[in-house]
């Protein structure tokens, strides 16, 4: 999509202004005004500020999903099971449209297909099958059900809302004015779908399914979380190194570091969200996909971001505590 023209107008200062609150120059600037306070206290020299890390890639498609069987059977083969009502399921995956489905419409089609093999399957008619029709519901209800947990996860991180999440080139963001409800709601219905993933009786929407998806879609929330916990364990690093380089007999403003109770919050309960999607799918991750959890999204690892933030935030407000409140604060 082309770009719009923009338009050059007298009141640059206030245009500025409104572009300093976005991405990281807005989160920037609240840690460069702490740590500008700090200077003044302290009477220090400017604390030097360098560039955290970026996160790592995703790992490659080809490592981070599992390679399934296709399952292929004849027309007639499938017609002989039409009392399970599979046929035109099975052909409406099959058409052009189908084919090119996006990986949550296949999830959707599995699922079905899997509802509609084993409700069959305890049903009376297996009874009225031929031998080889019964024993061709019965492989593919098992084989359906062995698949549909590898689908699940294929159906997820193939996604272009998983990939998107994790846009390497995301800023940190300011977790006090930032609304994460919406992208919570839309990650607990993906969770929800996959524990109810053998349920015969729940019924998942497509409609509602795609609104999440969309939702997912609007912002690279899991980089953005990570970019924030890591720039903030940065400066907070920086800040801590400043008060051990001070004597005690200075005084600290009351200011504290920006938006540390939110960040906290907020980023503890997305991880939390992630990690649950994660634990709620039934089978061993590929290995590259263990790793990139274990390194980035852990909430216990000691050098996972969510740990390195808790720790950097623990040292500050420990330093901290050397020194007096300044009276005229």
């Amino acid at each position: 999509m082309p770009r719009r023209p923009v338009r050059r107008l007298a009141a640059a200062p206030a245009i500025a202004l409104l572009l300093a609150g976005c991405g990281d120059s807005g989160v920037e600037q609240r840690w460069a005004d702490y740590h500008r306070a700090l200077e003044q206290s302290l009477d220090t020299a400017p604390i030097v500020r360098s560039s955290p890390t970026n996160i790592s890639k995703l790992p490659r498609r080809r490592d981070r999903l599992f390679d399934i069987e296709d399952t292929r059977e004849g027309i007639l083969d499938v017609y002989a099971l039409r009392k399970c009502r599979i046929v035109s399921l099975v052909a409406g995956r099959n058409n052009q449209l189908g084919r090119v489905a996006p990986p949550s419409q296949q999830w959707l089609y599995e699922r079905k297909l899997w509802q509609r093999l084993s409700g069959c399957w305890n049903t009376p008619v297996p009874d009225g099958l031929a031998d080889d029709d019964r024993q061709r519901l019965r492989r593919l209800t098992l084989t359906k059900t062995r698949q549909l947990p590898y689908v699940s996860w294929n159906a997820l991180f193939d996604s272009e809302e998983w990939e998107k999440s994790f846009a390497r080139a995301s800023h940190a963001i300011d977790f006090s004015q930032a609304n994460i409800a919406p992208d919570l709601a839309a990650l607990d219905y993906l969770t929800a779908m996959v524990r109810h993933q053998f349920s015969r009786e729940w019924v998942p929407d497509s409609g509602r399914l795609e609104q999440q998806l969309k939702t997912l879609r609007s912002r690279p929330l899991t980089a953005q979380t990570l970019r924030t916990l890591m720039l903030a364990a940065q400066r907070l690093d920086e800040a801590t190194a400043a008060l051990r380089q001070a004597p005690s007999g200075h005084c600290l403003p009351s200011r504290q570091p920006p938006a540390l109770d939110a960040t906290r919050k907020k980023a503890g309960q997305w991880l939390s969200a992630v990690n649950a999607l994660f634990e709620s799918l039934p089978v061993t991750p590929p290995p590259a996909m263990k790793s990139y959890r274990r390194r980035w999204l852990s909430l216990d690892n000691p050098k996972a971001p969510w740990a390195s933030f808790q720790a950097a935030l623990n040292e500050h407000h420990a330093e901290r505590l050397r020194f007096q409140p300044c009276p005229d604060e």
